[in-house]
């Protein structure tokens, strides 16, 4: 299945449908009068987060949604049917933006998640309504209210509990295949992974979802490599993994060039906490990992983890700080000796 995060779609509400406008012939009511019923209210566009769905690539195909209309009264003060309401299925993490992309609408974090997005116009009035004593024959109808209709943007951000960052070629893809059932493509050739990868963690009796974006380059944020728009798949993550190629030429500055992309990208990622990992680390002597663990750690502040995701060396190492990092599991209830009201935790 193709990954797409970004879709454009026209969606338009249902308009209500006309009030009639009819007299009463019955044989034996004398007088008679006005019966018009009023119009049906039209369909309303609803969005919804269903299970299963992780790409919105069915939207490049289908951009254009409308609801029905409402149908017309009739006689005998009948009431037009309504039109169907138009319910839209989107991944979870899916957001609703405005078509400037500058205003998010709906943005869409659990499961079932329901939220009508454009209501259908009710249904114009019958003349029966219009009848008044002084009025007693009206001829006038409402014609129904109004459609509503935009341009809108869908963006997908993947919800993941944890994020891989690092350089093309730091070994992310690597590191995830190791220890999530993830299938992600790896080469020895820069950009291997062209679309974030999710995959589930299972370590010491917990787990929890982790995500490998495409690696940064310098001046991502300004569009080189890939860029950086597959940094909003990260931007819902409450802990990052940054991996360093032990290999490059000088740790420091591959560390600094991704953390300066994290800055120049906002959204709050530079301020995430990080896990700092010195990667491929079986292809040196311990001297030299020893020597590279402190300039990075000089460089980043933060111990250094020395790791390798094909030998396995480390790896328990960083899950134990990524489980430390997330905290309790969502399930997981604390002890309430004192017999206070537990508080149900909640990722979002």
């Amino acid at each position: 299945m193709h990954f797409l995060d970004q879709a454009k779609i026209f969606v338009r509400s249902g308009a209500g449908g006309p009030g009639a406008v009819s007299f009463r012939h019955e044989k034996f009511i004398e007088y008679g009068g006005p019966d018009g019923g009023n119009g049906g209210k039209g369909g309303d566009i609803i969005f919804e987060a269903v299970h299963g769905l992780n790409t919105l690539i069915d939207f490049r195909y289908t951009q254009h949604f409308r609801a029905p209309r409402g149908k017309g009264g009739a006689g005998s003060n009948r009431t037009g049917a309504g039109g169907d309401d138009l319910i839209i299925k989107v991944p979870v993490g899916t957001q609703i933006l405005s078509e400037d992309k500058e205003h998010v609408l709906l943005d869409f974090t659990r499961e079932g998640q329901r939220e009508v997005f454009l209501r259908g116009g009710d249904g114009g009035r019958g003349n029966l309504s219009y009848k008044t004593s002084t009025n007693r024959a009206p001829r006038q109808h409402g014609t129904g209210w109004p459609s509503e209709e935009a341009w809108v943007w869908l963006r997908l951000k993947l919800l993941a509990d944890a994020g891989l960052v690092g350089l093309p070629n730091a070994g992310k893809s690597t590191f995830i295949n190791a220890v999530t059932n993830a299938q992600a493509k790896v080469g020895e050739y820069a950009f291997t992974t062209t679309r974030p990868q999710l995959g589930v963690v299972r370590h010491k009796q917990r787990e929890f979802v982790l995500a490998d974006i495409p690696g940064l380059i310098e001046g991502a944020a300004e569009g080189a490599g890939i860029g950086d728009r597959f940094l909003g798949h990260i931007e819902r993550c409450r802990v990052l993994l940054h991996l360093v190629d032990a290999n490059d030429e000088d740790v420091a500055t591959s560390y600094g060039i991704v953390r300066d992309e994290l800055a120049a990208y906002g959204a709050g990622l530079d301020g995430k906490r990080v896990i700092v990992a010195l990667n491929k680390i079986d292809t040196l002597d311990d001297e030299l990992i020893d020597a590279l663990s402190a300039e990075l750690e000089q460089a980043s502040g933060a111990p250094v983890i020395p790791v390798s995701g094909v030998g396995g060396t480390g790896v328990d190492w960083v899950l134990d700080k990524l489980v430390e990092a997330l905290g309790p599991a969502p399930d997981a209830v604390p002890d309430n000796d004192e017999g206070e009201e537990a508080i149900e935790w909640s990722p979002l």
